[in-house]
């Protein structure tokens, strides 16, 4: 097994696959008669590919157990897909370039509890890598029809060797 290092989450180092939903990045507007905060179109829906509608759902993660193995990648070719953390606790966000129609070399990102992802359309990425305990998300994807989910497993594992703090 290759060992799969946890890099730190940057909005530069993350742009080839999607965004980052940072709020301290984000646009700030002042709405409700000044009582609420809004942090700005963090991330834009990209579904409306072959009928596709926007949804909302919650996700909620079960913990890994370290040292996990990455063994598959998935990408929805026909829409993007956003999560972002509800319980405000770390996790991973493991993801990979094409490669000839099959996930590249991953790279996987330590997120910040209070970041999301938005993950591009058709980009190679792996299912939702909750840390310590079980973890909510809202989660934007795409409903609709057409095939919208592809997965694809590697020869020999990527090994995330410990469990971040």
């Amino acid at each position: 097994m290759q060992k799969l290092d946890l890099e730190p989450l940057t909005a530069e180092a993350f742009a080839p696959f999607g965004t980052v939903m940072d709020i301290d990045a984000a646009e700030k507007r002042m709405i409700n008669g000044g009582t609420t905060e809004r942090f700005h179109a963090l991330a834009m829906a990209d579904t409306e590919a072959e009928g596709g509608r926007t949804i909302l759902s919650l996700f909620r993660g079960q913990p890994r157990a370290f040292p996990y193995p990455v063994d598959m990648m998935e990408r929805h070719p026909l829409g993007s897909q956003a999560f972002f953390p509800l319980t405000r606790r770390p996790w991973i966000a493991v993801v990979a370039l094409d490669a000839d129609g099959k996930p590249g070399q991953p790279r996987a990102f330590l997120v910040p509890g209070h970041v999301g992802v938005q993950y591009a359309a058709n980009v190679w990425h792996h299912p939702l890598i909750a840390v310590g305990q079980p973890a909510d998300f809202l989660v934007m994807d795409r409903a609709g029809g057409g095939s919208n989910l592809e997965e694809a497993g590697y020869d020999a594992p990527y090994l995330i060797a410990t469990e971040p703090n």
